[in-house]
């Protein structure tokens, strides 16, 4: 009977391991996107904020010359940053229409701004970000605490490497 009870209660975690597993994938899905329903493809979503950055540290990792390797993509760069970004600090207002970039959040949390979404996206620790030639934005530390973030994209060689 002992054993009987031991493993019913096994497969009960067991499926409650299960089913919590699927609950976070299914909102990790969702996470750190437009809101169903709030894309707009017209520019309308939301308006240029911030115009300079404000309490943001931007530190260059690594970079390199995409026309000398392989691909050989003449005049880019493939650069990889550390953003730190303060409570209420701002990344001000920028277009990836030439520079496609993804963002990882390592932690902390940041409300982005985008010109093709009618409400501000909230990102939070452990969510990436894509953005394309489409995405016009900017971004705010809405949390308590420092949020942090990893950013690749592919700069203009002679392009300003502070550019956000």
């Amino acid at each position: 009977m002992t054993d009987r009870i031991t493993k019913s209660r096994r497969l009960l975690s067991m499926f409650g391991a299960i089913a919590g597993a699927m609950t976070i994938a299914s909102t990790a899905a969702l996470a750190g996107e437009c809101p169903a329903g709030k894309m707009v493809d017209d520019g309308s979503g939301q308006q240029a904020g911030a115009t300079a950055p404000k309490d943001v540290a931007d530190m260059v990792l690594g970079s390199m010359d995409l026309g000398s390797e392989p691909v050989a993509i003449d005049g880019r760069q493939f650069r990889l940053r550390r953003l730190e970004i303060q409570p209420g600090g701002e990344v001000p207002w920028h277009s990836h229409a030439d520079r496609p970039a993804i963002i990882y959040i390592v932690f902390g949390e940041v409300t982005e701004y985008s010109s093709n979404c009618a409400e501000p996206i909230v990102h939070r620790g452990g969510e990436v970000s894509v953005e394309t030639h489409a995405v016009s934005h900017w971004w705010k530390n809405t949390g308590p605490n420092k949020a942090v973030l990893i950013s690749a994209d592919l700069l203009h060689a002679e392009g300003d490497p502070s550019v956000m």
